[in-house]
């Protein structure tokens, strides 16, 4: 297969960093990448070791995780389809980068692609910019946590997936009651929003009983009053 064809059906070719790129200047870097597949619960990258890829995620959730000093983990992150993987210019990695669902990467030697960077302005200035962006949500993030109420915090989780899952073309149609897969257990949920395993699953309920949510059956979620789910999410 010719490298040019590794973004010709590339599904999230504008969205991601390569989207900077003239079709010439990706020729050049796809003769450095490659695409890899892992499935769900599968690490990419481990927390201390040697950093020596970097990846755009092409499709999946991943999630990055910090080991807390007791050893249980702690995940500080996701990454969706389009988010950059890795860490330019550093000696290891900070997180451990694990599938949670089955994932599809392009994926460059982050020595080679550091040079890319060098020579490529634009796609620098952007990586930088994501990079800040994501520092920033990090930061609001952090400080909305502190604030919010456990409905609030779950109400709002839920509209982010529904945004993740829309940007997906998830909705069979425009009006459709908006249904996606949670990417996380109700575990991981609590792990993420700072609550227990018993508050995630009893704001569930409340928002299934209101009728602004059902709960179809294993991780799967639909908004069925998105409007009522965005007044949960803002007080409670």
């Amino acid at each position: 297969m010719a490298h040019i064809d590794i973004c010709t059906d590339c599904a999230i070719r504008d969205q991601a960093l390569c989207s900077s790129l003239s079709d010439s200047e990706l020729t050049t870097l796809n003769t450095l990448g490659r695409r890899r597949t892992i499935t769900r619960g599968q690490t990419l990258i481990w927390a201390g070791d040697e950093s020596i890829i970097c990846a755009n995620l092409l499709s999946g959730v991943l999630k990055l995780v910090a080991a807390t000093p007791d050893g249980r983990e702690q995940i500080v992150g996701l990454l969706y389809p389009a988010d950059f993987v890795g860490q330019p210019y550093a000696g290891q990695a900070d997180f451990t980068i694990t599938a949670l669902t089955d994932a599809e990467l392009c994926i460059f030697p982050r020595d080679a692609f550091e040079r890319v960077l060098e020579d490529h302005a634009r796609m620098e200035r952007l990586l930088l910019q994501r990079t800040l962006a994501a520092l920033g949500v990090a930061r609001t993030r952090i400080a909305s946590l502190a604030r919010q109420s456990a409905q609030e915090k779950i109400a709002g989780f839920l509209l982010d997936m529904a945004s993740r899952a829309t940007a997906s073309g998830c909705r069979a149609t425009p009006d459709a009651p908006m249904t996606f897969d949670l990417p996380l257990t109700r575990g991981q949920i609590a792990d993420v929003l700072g609550l227990t395993i018993e508050t995630v699953s009893r704001q569930m309920t409340r928002l299934k009983i209101a009728g602004i949510i059902a709960l179809p059956g294993g991780r799967a979620v639909t908004i069925s009053d998105e409007r009522a789910l965005q007044d949960s999410a803002e007080a409670a």
